[in-house]
């Protein structure tokens, strides 16, 4: 949720904690227009090769954008003595998309998350989601806002807990105490009771799992 995803700095302040795409967008965006970091991102460029020159101890950046003025991609070199990658694995051409024999007779629609576009309608129609990632958990509940039926398809089964998206006890916090303290102690609840609930499912999956279901069986 946001107390373990938002900045420490700027504590998240929205009723839900467990918020949609659009409300972490803005405070993402918020964020970095109230710090000024906004200015100094060079936005419109994609990285395609970074070197390092042992004898001017230098890295260069080239880059590719669209020249302001023709519209048409140039290149754009930038040069530095520290360089910090946050890419990842993530691959922003193409998504990992594994080979499904006979795949060729089938008649409906193949979509990767990544390249959702806005002609996609799923609407009245049966979907199965392939895999249970955090991608696959945040298109389920929206999917089946519209869909007929939803079904997800996973190799290994993944255990979750039903949460609401607004936590009372967090925002009695916020009302009772200071913007940055209640953030603090809402924040290192979760982080610890995540580590307690690791270390129990760890040492003793049997204990845990036992315990999950009876929480399932009271809903």
């Amino acid at each position: 949720d946001m107390f373990t995803l938002g900045y420490a700095f700027r504590p998240w302040e929205e009723a839900k904690v467990i918020a949609d795409g659009p409300s972490i967008l803005k405070y993402v965006r918020d964020t970095a227009a109230e710090a000024g970091i906004d200015k100094k991102i060079r936005f419109g460029h994609q990285v395609v090769k970074a070197s390092w020159s042992s004898v001017d101890a230098r890295w260069t950046v080239e880059s590719q954008r669209k020249n302001p003025g023709t519209g048409e991609m140039e290149s754009v070199y930038l040069t530095c003595n520290f360089l910090f990658m946050c890419s990842g694995y993530f691959d922003h051409d193409k998504g990992y998309t594994p080979e499904f024999p006979g795949l060729e007779r089938f008649g409906g629609r193949l979509v990767h998350p990544q390249k959702w576009t806005d002609d996609i309608d799923y609407a009245g129609k049966r979907v199965v989601i392939i895999g249970s990632g955090a991608t696959a958990v945040t298109l389920l509940p929206e999917l089946a806002k519209k869909a007929a039926h939803v079904t997800m398809l996973q190799r290994s089964p993944t255990y979750m807990v039903s949460r609401p998206s607004v936590d009372p006890k967090a925002n009695f916090l916020r009302r009772v105490l200071p913007s940055k303290l209640a953030y603090a102690i809402n924040r290192w609840w979760r982080v610890l009771f995540t580590m307690y609930i690791f270390s129990v499912c760890r040492r003793k999956p049997e204990v845990a799992k036992k315990a999950l279901f009876a929480e399932l069986q009271k809903e």
